[in-house]
């Protein structure tokens, strides 16, 4: 094809994910789940699993149906068809059967499936109550043009400590929006930044009223109280906080820290473990909570440990090890903690500022900070998750040579306030090749119709990459990866498992590089990120990644990329393939800041004549992308 030019040899800056390594050591699975359908014995039991809704009648959405023995081992999972599903290969024993639907409430139905080789088991559903099923975040007022403006200033401006600049550009914003709950949230963190705690207090009080469930002012107004050692009253604005962003690893840190500062150590562990398994490595500071509330408790022991492993991670930490050595001198844990009440002892505090997490004006939220929603009492089963993701991919390789699309970019550059300046859009006929040279080895190329190189893209800043991302599951290169199963999520009203995922550091990085011109080096991109995969197909539906550190190197301070997957059918090869959809990219370079949205229509395989079309994923017309009112540019 005339005027192809190789992507590789355009971009400045430019995403190298065509080589992929062969992984040296496969992970071996652990406890997967059978799957549906499969009998693995030949005495066993099947159970026929009928769902109904609160009308007597099948459930026509989907649900997931995990079938569990009494101590919580996970048996069987999968999704119904038409209110169905036949669970096979069961054990003789009792089972809970639990079942998970939007909408619905938590169904579970304890069983006892001894007496024949099957059983029928009907399971109905009951409604939520009203209000529960609604986002517990009420959205912000929408701001006008000017306000936002002001407002984005005054965000940049305390980000970077310019204090003055951010107290004139939030008079203009508080003159604009003088009931705007975001613009007293900030105004209350200007005051705590130019030390006036009573003032920045009173804003954050003024700002719930506007917004009861404003989650940054509830944490800000509970950290400011657990700072003055009132945890009685920080703690009913935590809690509010916990009802408002039930996956915040944030607010478990700080109610874990005012419940340990008011004695009640039981539910000091419990809300440190959680904030610890939700940060994914950004809550390490909790540990010193966690390890000390394990103390008081009298598991000596297990508090020892936290603190090894902790100070392995961050050997300068003077208090931690002063800690540590306090543990294992102790004569017994009942003395260690008398004496420490005697001596004064004070609950280690999780830092300055830890709910002072401030969002930027025009990048997303941190993956780390806000995970979504989940459904509650979801059992997730990470093995049989990965393991079938990860067929989706190989089917994904073994089914693609190459494919076309027509790709359109609409390109903003962003100002140093955070405000998009100008926009570009462009067009490109797109080519992608995908190709396992040898077992664990694969080369993805991609092509665009450019004459002049790279001063065709917005910026001469090239996005390659987009397709190869969702490899990061392939059985070679899951192993890289460390994975953590979030919950059952709702999506484009379907369901779909949240899946977490970040780079080992014990582990190449094998899928994400960056080079600057053609002969410079390349730099390897560290990252983290949040798949959403569907619960009853596993393709990926949705994928979000964010670099874990910046790059200076490179000077590559920011990289945050949200891709949307749809299903292609390719009738002349009778396959369906899940592909780009959209695809939003968010990246500061050299001080450069732009964000990217790419939309891809009328895909072919290379071997096809007819062009195909990309279809929307089920129900997504009833449910329609919503602007993102989370720190980020609403798409567009």
């Amino acid at each position: 094809m005339v005027g192809w030019g190789t992507k590789k040899f355009l971009a400045i800056l430019a995403l190298i994910s065509g080589l992929f390594l062969p992984s040296q050591v496969m992970a071996q699975s652990s406890g997967s789940v059978l799957p549906m359908d499969v009998v693995t014995m030949s005495q066993s039991i099947n159970l026929d699993i009928y769902v109904k809704g609160p009308n007597g009648e099948a459930l026509e959405s989907a649900a997931v149906v995990t079938v569990m023995k009494l101590n919580g081992e996970v048996c069987n999972q999968g999704t119904t068809k038409a209110g169905h599903i036949l669970a096979g290969g069961l054990v003789p024993t009792e089972y809970k059967v639990q079942v998970v639907a939007p909408g619905f409430t938590v169904a579970i139905k304890q069983i006892d499936a001894q007496a024949s080789s099957s059983m029928k088991v009907t399971i109905q559903l009951e409604r939520r109550p009203e209000g529960i099923d609604a986002a517990t975040d009420m959205e912000v007022a929408a701001l006008s043009p000017k306000a936002h403006k002001a407002l984005g200033k005054a965000m940049e401006a305390l980000r970077t400590n310019k204090t003055q600049e951010a107290g004139n550009a939030l008079e203009t914003a508080s003159r604009l929006a003088p009931k705007s709950a975001e613009v007293q949230y900030f105004y209350g963190v200007y005051e705590s930044q130019i030390g006036d705690n009573a003032k920045a207090k009173a804003f954050w009080t003024r700002s719930l009223e506007f917004h009861p469930q404003h989650f940054r002012a509830l944490i800000s107004l509970g950290e400011a109280l657990l700072k003055e050692n009132k945890s009685d009253e920080a703690l009913p604005y935590l809690q509010r906080a916990e009802r408002s962003e039930p996956s915040s690893w944030r607010a478990h840190a700080l109610s874990a820290e005012a419940y340990l500062q008011s004695g009640s150590t039981e539910d000091a562990v419990r809300e440190a473990e959680r904030a610890v398994e939700l940060g994914h490595g950004k809550a390490a500071a909790v540990q010193l909570v966690l390890s000390m509330a394990l103390a008081r408790h009298g598991e000596k022991g297990r508090a020892a440990a936290i603190l090894q492993a902790y100070l392995q991670e961050h050997p300068a930490d003077a208090e931690a090890k002063k800690q540590l050595v306090s543990l294992q001198t102790a004569p017994s844990q009942n003395i260690a903690s008398e004496a420490a009440k005697e001596a004064g002892e004070t609950v280690p505090t999780l830092g300055e500022g830890i709910a002072d997490a401030l969002p930027s004006s025009w990048l997303p939220p941190d993956i780390d900070d806000k995970p979504g929603a989940v459904e509650p009492g979801a059992v997730c089963a990470l093995d049989d998750v990965l393991k079938n993701v990860g067929k989706r991919m190989q089917e994904f390789v073994k089914n693609v040579d190459r494919f076309t699309a027509t790709e359109s970019i609409k390109h903003e550059t962003i100002n140093k306030w955070g405000i998009a300046s100008s926009e570009t859009t462009v067009k490109f006929d797109y080519l992608v090749s995908v190709q396992e040279i040898t077992p664990g080895i694969f080369n993805v190329e991609e092509y665009r119709n450019t004459a002049n190189g790279q001063s065709e893209f917005p910026d001469g800043i090239a996005t390659t990459g987009l397709p190869a991302l969702a490899l990061i599951f392939h059985p070679h290169h899951a192993v890289n990866f460390e994975f953590a199963c979030e919950g059952l999520a709702r999506w484009n009203g379907g369901l779909a498992w949240q899946v977490h995922f970040r780079q080992r550091s014990d582990k190449p990085n094998t899928t994400r590089r960056y080079r600057l011109g053609v002969q410079s080096p390349s730099y390897a991109v560290n990252m983290k990120g949040r798949a959403w995969i569907a619960a009853d197909s596993y393709e990926v539906i949705r994928l979000e990644t964010q670099m874990i550190a910046p790059v200076p190197e490179i000077k590559l301070a920011a990289d945050y990329t949200v891709i949307e997957y749809g299903p292609v059918r390719f009738q002349g090869k009778k396959v369906e393939m899940w592909l780009p959809q959209s695809a939003e990219v968010y990246a500061d370079w050299r001080g450069r800041r732009f964000h990217r949205r790419h939309s891809f229509s009328k895909y072919m395989l290379f071997s096809v004549d007819n062009k195909e079309t990309i279809l929307l994923p089920k129900v997504a017309e009833e449910t329609a992308p919503k602007p993102n009112t989370d720190g980020a540019r609403p798409n567009l």
